[in-house]
């Protein structure tokens, strides 16, 4: 396909998904919900297919997204709430990884290191149509809080797992003991280049008077971040997450009001259309890769999509059968009267239940290696999957959040009390000072 014939299909494709997006907000509806069943109406479509190279695709949407979620989550939040953002997003990423490597190996008939990429591409939920609802409604924000941190550390958990997976899948090769190993320097050295990357980011942008030029340094930080890393053989996802946190925690002793205020409106349009372009680009490559399942003897569509239910399913389940008596074993613990609050029944169902799939999940499985001499095995399946989970989670749980959060009739906390107290009590400071 030419070039110019490329460019005007995805521009086209663009104007649909805003289009999709402002039909969103008028029904008050997720707009990552429309965004998925966008790329589903696109691969019903007979449109050409756009090349793409998955290499790229990873390095160019992945780390601004996970940098958009460090550098808007609350340092001194993620911190109080740190024990339940663990469990979630490290203990309950691990479980959902082996349990969905189990269920594709026995089922799907995936190898091991395949299954393994497999449960680590849909174990991370994303938060952004969770807190896209939860912020209509009123509910705790301690929850909303647990579910950002969740979301921003389990992708980084996440694909550190599936990085591992990959690198099995392609040398045949693993060792436990030597993974072991290898993943504390991973992980210990993405936090490391993240952490010396952000104090650098934050020295520099003191010296920087033009709105234009902090504007694009801003843009330019996760790339920063991820590149160093990859190159010293370490995890760029954690390298960009710490980044963010960073940053975001030093951000208004380094930047003026009106310098946030453009950062944040040039993120948010950036975000959305970066959202906006993965959801096209997995609509465009859906039909060629039914196709080839079609033409697969040893299975068939059908098949796969009952494969995909029951996947999703798992996903569903374990969530919950981790939730609850994770939750319950901290009565066995001194807890404050808010800790009663969240660790009972109520919100511990919302919180199961918010597990909805997304775009790093969709982003990763559209990054499996792919090229003229070597296709990662199962790719298709893999990515077939994966866009089923993220159809049945999002839509399906996504659209009856709302009903869930009615239903359970959740007390409000006082949030915005105590913060208001908070900031009083910190500008008293400030004018005695």
């Amino acid at each position: 396909m030419h070039d110019s014939h490329t460019a005007e299909i995805v521009i086209g494709l663009l104007v649909l998904v805003t289009g999709l997006v402002w039909i969103a907000t008028k029904l008050r509806v997720p707009y990552p919900i429309f965004l998925v069943l966008g790329g589903l109406l696109i691969a019903l479509a007979p449109l050409p297919r756009v090349p793409l190279r998955p290499d790229l695709f990873f390095l160019l949407f992945l780390p601004p997204l996970l940098y958009h979620a460090g550098l808007l989550t609350s340092w001194r939040d993620f911190r109080a709430n740190l024990k339940p953002i663990s469990m979630l997003a490290i203990g309950l990423v691990l479980v959902t990884t082996v349990a969905v490597a189990w269920v594709a190996h026995a089922l799907v008939g995936l190898p091991w290191p395949v299954a393994f990429a497999l449960g680590a591409i849909v174990s991370p939920p994303d938060a952004i149509a969770a807190n896209s609802i939860m912020s209509r409604m009123r509910i705790p924000k301690r929850i909303v809080t647990i579910l950002e941190g969740e979301s921003l550390v389990n992708d980084a958990s996440a694909l550190v797992i599936y990085t591992f997976a990959i690198a099995a899948a392609v040398s045949g090769e693993f060792s436990l003991a030597g993974a072991s190993y290898q993943f504390l320097i991973v992980v210990a050295g993405g936090i490391a280049i993240g952490y010396a990357v952000g104090w650098v980011v934050t020295k520099v942008r003191k010296h920087l008077d033009d709105l234009a030029v902090d504007t694009l340094v801003s843009l330019l930080v996760p790339y920063i971040a991820y590149l160093p890393a990859e190159w010293a053989h370490v995890s760029g996802v954690l390298a960009v997450v710490t980044a963010g946190l960073y940053v975001g925690r030093e951000l208004p002793r380094t930047t003026s009001s009106e310098q946030r205020l453009r950062l944040f409106a040039v993120w948010d349009a950036l975000v959305f259309l970066l959202q906006g372009i993965v959801f096209i680009l997995i609509g465009l490559q859906l039909p060629d890769i039914v196709q080839r399942i079609r033409e697969n003897p040893t299975i068939t569509v059908t098949q796969m999509t009952l494969y995909t239910v029951v996947i999703a399913f798992v996903t569903i389940a374990v969530r919950f059968a981790w939730v609850y008596p994770a939750l319950l074993l901290r009565f066995f613990h001194r807890q404050t009267e808010r800790d009663k609050e969240l660790y009972s029944a109520k919100p511990s169902f919302l919180i199961s239940w918010a597990g909805m799939r997304g775009i790093v999940s969709l982003a990763a499985a559209m990054a499996l290696p792919m090229s003229a001499t070597y296709q990662f095995p199962y790719r298709d399946q893999v990515i077939f999957i994966t866009f089923g989970v993220i159809l049945i989670t999002l839509v399906g749980q996504g659209l009856s959040l709302p009903l869930v959060i009615r239903t359970l009739g959740i007390a409000v906390d006082d949030h915005d009390e105590r913060e208001e107290a908070l900031a009083r009590r910190e500008l008293a400071f400030a004018a005695l000072a």
